[in-house]
């Protein structure tokens, strides 16, 4: 063999076994726990309140006042209660339990959702309508803005901006009877942190 041919067969080889196999797959991770937290901007809080939509926490979740920027809010924390993720590339769903009523004090509309799926492969918050088995996304995540950190034990995504999605901004304008609610609005924002 001469020496160009040994080189070129040699090449070869090697991108043989650097090449990944088809049958390769993300690593994934059952979630057993953990908690996420949603942060509503105060201009938000403040603009709903206003215009006689009040926000309440349902059980499991927890309401809590917090500030941000010196400016009073409410944020809501949730159990995780399951999923799974791929950790390379991130991706999976994360599950929780409890919800988030929306009542125009005005009139005595409401409407809640609950049960809240983050689902990172399409990066976007889904809840099951309560009287109904429908599930709707809720908000539009924007991963632009999150610090994410993978650990040997879980996850943790900070200040993950929350925008109401088309879906969500028509279902309650209609059902509470009011044009507060807007397509693309940045609600808040997420921090969750799933453990495995």
């Amino acid at each position: 063999m001469t020496r160009t041919a040994l080189v070129a067969a040699s090449a070869v080889a090697a991108l043989a076994i650097a090449a990944p196999t088809a049958s390769a797959t993300p690593h994934t991770v059952p979630v057993k726990k953990g908690h996420t937290s949603v942060t509503v901007a105060p201009a938000i809080a403040k603009a709903l309140l206003s215009n006689g939509i009040a926000p309440i926490v349902t059980r499991p979740g927890k309401p809590s006042l917090t500030t941000v920027g010196n400016q009073p809010t409410l944020k809501a924390t949730y159990p995780v209660t399951g999923g799974s993720l791929t950790t390379n590339p991130l991706g999976g769903k994360i599950l929780h339990k409890g919800g988030l009523k929306f009542t125009n004090v005005f009139n005595g509309r409401s409407l809640e959702v609950k049960n809240f799926t983050i689902d990172l492969n399409k990066a976007q918050l889904t809840g099951r309508v309560v009287g109904t088995e429908t599930r709707v996304p809720v908000f539009k995540l924007d991963l632009s803005t999150a610090n994410v950190k993978l650990t040997k034990h879980g996850a943790d995504a900070t200040n993950v901006t929350l925008k109401l999605t088309p879906e969500a901004a028509g279902a309650l304008n209609t059902t509470l009877k009011t044009k507060v609610f807007a397509s693309g609005l940045t609600i808040g924002t997420a921090n969750t942190h799933p453990r495995f």
